[in-house]
């Protein structure tokens, strides 16, 4: 397997770059980064915790549904335009949280936060992956989102430092100035030599080995007519609902489990650890089998994950929790998104995407809303990780009556 990687990051160099350090960039929006920024946010603002939870829901929500929008231009417009569209917006995002003085401009700022960075930024990568590349699909999401687990490991202590030596809104700033700065000429040359033939895919049957594009009629409308989507869509939203509710609402778990933040917060390493090596294992294993395949079992670490601490206490288990969830993560993305190119072919993958990507970002709305009226309303967290794990059980079993591993749509 890592001969196979290594021979294919030596011919696709230049696009697989490009799409690590684009979702990389789009950590700025992820929910493990913007937490660090929480507490700051409510001091400074006068905000209780309900008021920060609620912007936060409502900036997601409302992001989640401008992306299936917007995310489906990436089907008609080049990508240098595309990529500085998302460059200016998450620049101006962390602009307007440099500002920020109110709860209004908070809400606005995480909504540009959330729409370009756990939005776009991520799409765009991972799109772009998705069209690239059919032989080494997987290999190539696989390799692109590497960029969040990198985050992962690497953002909590720029953030936790920039806070200490700048305070939380000069550290916006230095944010809002690198993007431009730093990761916009290397994206715009990266995709610029990515154009030479000698690092394309040498395919010309894209499509026809995994199945023929849709008809004009619209992929999204193809795809919500499907009752196999319907069948897959709670193992496809159940890892970012459950993960963003568990981050939100870490300071309901974690004096609960008998746990510590700074234990908490070093478990976060073995959680990107594992969350990178399992998304390189699964992108090989899509190339070698099928998402369509691997769906069906993917949920199997988060069900272990969650019924850990349902059932057991001590610190070994805040480790298994993260190590479990860091592993269902990282396999989803490569399965999950092969899965929409294999069933619905490749013409109208940004739209299916964006679509897909807009109900994650609009169900991490949802859950910190739902985990904490039940938080409020007295469950415990070891009935609340009881509760998660049936959910993905019963996902997981329709799953099973979902996407064969021979039938796709047709013309």
């Amino acid at each position: 397997m890592i001969q196979e990687y290594l021979r294919f990051i030596k011919h696709s160099w230049p696009i697989l770059i490009f799409g690590m350090m684009t979702v990389f960039m789009g950590n700025f929006g992820q929910s493990f980064f913007v937490s660090w920024f929480g507490s700051s946010f409510q001091e400074s603002l006068g905000l209780s915790a309900t008021s920060y939870g609620s912007a936060y829901s409502m900036a997601t929500l409302a992001s989640g549904l401008l992306l299936m929008w917007i995310g489906g231009s990436i089907d008609k417009v080049s990508l240098e335009k595309f990529i500085l569209f998302c460059t200016i917006g998450l620049s101006l995002a962390a602009l307007t949280l440099w500002q920020s003085n109110n709860i209004t401009t908070l809400v606005i700022g995480l909504f540009l936060l959330r729409f370009f960075g756990q939005g776009l930024f991520p799409h765009t990568a991972i799109t772009t992956m998705m069209k690239k590349f059919s032989l080494n699909r997987g290999k190539g999401l696989s390799l692109a989102t590497t960029g969040v687990p990198l985050g992962e490991i690497i953002l909590p202590s720029i953030a936790v430092f920039l806070i200490a030596q700048f305070g939380w809104q000069q550290s916006w700033l230095i944010i809002a100035l690198a993007i431009p700065l730093l990761y916009l000429p290397l994206a715009l040359f990266l995709i610029k030599r990515s154009k030479d033939k000698k690092y394309s895919e040498h395919n010309p049957t894209v499509d026809s080995q995994t199945s023929k594009a849709l008809t004009e009629d619209g992929s999204r409308r193809t795809l919500l007519a499907d009752y196999r989507f319907w069948l897959a869509l709670p193992t496809v939203l159940a890892a970012p609902f459950i993960v963003t509710g568990i981050f939100i609402h870490q300071g309901f778990f974690i004096p609960q489990m008998g746990w510590t933040p700074i234990l908490f917060a070093n478990c976060f390493v073995f959680y990107g650890i594992t969350h990178w090596l399992s998304s390189m294992y699964a992108g090989a294993l899509v190339d070698r089998f099928s998402g369509r395949q691997l769906l069906k079992y993917y949920p199997i670490p988060m069900i272990m994950a969650l019924l850990l601490p349902s059932l057991l206490t001590g610190n070994w288990v805040a480790y298994s929790l993260l190590i479990l969830l860091g592993i269902a993560i990282g396999s989803g993305s490569p399965i999950i998104n092969a899965l929409w190119a294999e069933v619905y072919g490749s013409k109208y993958l940004g739209r299916i995407r964006a679509l897909m990507a807009s109900l994650a970002v609009i169900s991490t709305s949802i859950s910190p809303i739902l985990f904490g009226y039940l938080i409020d309303n007295g469950i415990t967290a070891s009935q609340l990780f009881w509760w998660l794990s049936m959910y993905v059980l019963l996902a997981m079993f329709l799953a099973f009556f979902s996407y064969s591993n021979k039938k796709s749509l047709e013309i």
